[in-house]
């Protein structure tokens, strides 16, 4: 747990629900991929948490923009970034935002089919294209395979296609899935574009870079491989099949840059075994999956979440060291609305205080990425949580 973020609720006792962010922590995981992939150009996921004031500490360290929508440039050239730190990379654009887009000087923009490819050279000619990959989703907790990249066939024929309507074919990228616990992923899928690259290359086009998109796990409530497992064996692979002639490296991590410097604050509204004789306790939070907890669909991501009460009397002997044992049990999870889908745990097990009481309070940890994007703007009545950035 933040000791900074402690320090705020002890001191502020801020409304419940909110969420708190450690703008330090952002800038800490920021220098640190900047440290293990020294030869990668950082263009943060500005879909993850477009808050100002982490945009804004982005900014003023350099960092590059991977953006989904024109308003999400918008708040990038707001917060300062300069138009060609932007890369548009939603490869779903409307006509109007690809315009907006070129006109603000944006230059470097994704796709993944003919018809798209054919939208930007009409409204945003002679830019930078780099086409996106299908690539296995495997292991990723929150796979995004489905909806988006081309086959390897088509993403030749499209990049070739792209130099004859008068775009720079500049590269390819890829997405092995958001939370994606394999590092193979990203060896398998390097391999994939390495073949292509040099492949388009030899047939004349000026390939130069290579997205290797996001996808850094960050530890929710189980342990998972540490970043430098990620990028040792990117280095390792793009060596391999690149030798010594590596292309420029953009990576697009959102929620490793910011999933960890967050924390939701929220209260619990009600605990009840809903009449069961030894029952499973049920507990609503007063967030729930409309209230920014979208991520719990399937139970996918599943976030630690510990009772304020233990943790700031530092009782919780496991996690914190106290001095007296935490009497736990079992409990399902769920949000404040009327909507039967608003359940975010009833599979996965948790544990929470016995004694634990409606009013009281609790913290979910590594909230800091999509918490605040995916929170509805006013479902059955509840308004969006508060935001702090700290």
């Amino acid at each position: 747990m933040n000791p900074k973020i402690v320090r705020f609720i002890t001191q502020e006792n801020p409304s419940t629900p909110c969420l708190i962010v450690d703008v330090d922590e952002v800038e800490n995981r920021y220098r640190l991929l900047q440290k293990l992939l020294p030869k990668g150009r950082i263009y943060y996921a500005v879909k993850a948490n477009p808050a100002m004031a982490v945009l804004k500490r982005l900014v003023k360290l350099g960092a590059c923009f991977d953006a989904a929508s024109w308003e999400e440039i918008a708040l990038c050239l707001k917060a300062g970034a300069q138009p060609n730190s932007i890369s548009f990379g939603n490869t779903i654009k409307k006509v109007s935002a690809i315009r907006k887009a070129y006109e603000a000087g944006v230059r470097l923009f994704a796709f993944d089919c003919r018809e798209e490819l054919e939208k930007l050279a009409q409204n945003a000619p002679g830019s930078l294209v780099y086409c996106r990959l299908l690539v296995d989703g495997y292991k990723a907790e929150w796979p995004l395979s489905r909806k988006f990249g081309t086959t390897v066939e088509s993403a030749h024929d499209l990049m070739c296609e792209a130099r004859v309507l008068g775009l720079d074919p500049y590269g390819l990228s890829f997405h092995v899935g958001s939370q994606q616990l394999s590092v193979e992923a990203y060896e398998v899928a390097i391999a994939r574009v390495a073949s292509l690259f040099e492949e388009l290359k030899t047939e004349g086009l000026n390939m130069r870079m290579v997205n290797l998109g996001g996808g850094f796990p960050v530890c929710y409530a189980e342990d998972v491989p540490d970043i430098d497992d990620f990028t040792k064996a990117i280095s390792n692979t793009i060596s391999r099949y690149f030798r010594e002639e590596w292309p420029e490296i953009l990576l697009e991590p959102g929620r490793f840059i910011v999933g960890e410097a967050g924390v939701v604050y929220t209260e619990a509204v009600l605990v009840s075994a809903r009449g069961a004789r030894n029952g499973t306790r049920w507990v609503y939070l007063d967030i729930g999956r409309f209230g920014g907890l979208a991520e719990t669909e399937n139970e996918s991501i599943r976030y630690a979440i510990l009772s304020w009460r233990y943790l700031e009397s530092d009782l919780c002997q496991s996690d914190f060291g106290g001095k007296e044992e935490l009497a736990l049990g079992s409990v399902v999870l769920a949000g404040p609305t009327c909507d039967g889908a608003d359940i975010l745990y009833e599979k996965t097990h948790y544990t929470l205080p016995l004694d634990l009481v409606s009013g009281d309070t609790l913290v979910i940890l590594g909230a800091g990425a999509y918490v605040s994007t995916y929170c509805s703007t006013c479902f059955n009545g509840f308004r969006p949580l508060d935001e702090y950035y700290i």
